[in-house]
């Protein structure tokens, strides 16, 4: 998994639900302004932070869009399931 990847993920969930990366970014990672700065490469991540929010993504995941085959998808949290 790598910071490609989670962008990837945020593209797709932005591009379906209609919410800006700012929201999606302060839904999932308590920071409205991390995911823009991770697209942009102005930030990095920590491996703990991206499985953080990689986790986020898939507990939240509309059920109408597929997930990308190509990327794992992490099981359900405990919070979620």
């Amino acid at each position: 998994m790598s910071t490609d990847t989670l962008i990837r993920l945020a593209q797709l969930y932005t591009a379906h639900t209609g919410l800006t990366l700012s929201t999606v970014s302060s839904y999932s990672a308590n920071d409205g302004k991390w995911l823009p700065r991770i697209e942009s490469g102005e930030a990095g991540c920590t491996v703990r932070r991206l499985q953080r929010v990689t986790r986020w993504f898939s507990d939240n995941w509309p059920a109408d869009l597929a997930w990308p085959r190509d990327i794992p998808r992490p099981s359900k949290s405990k919070e979620a399931a």
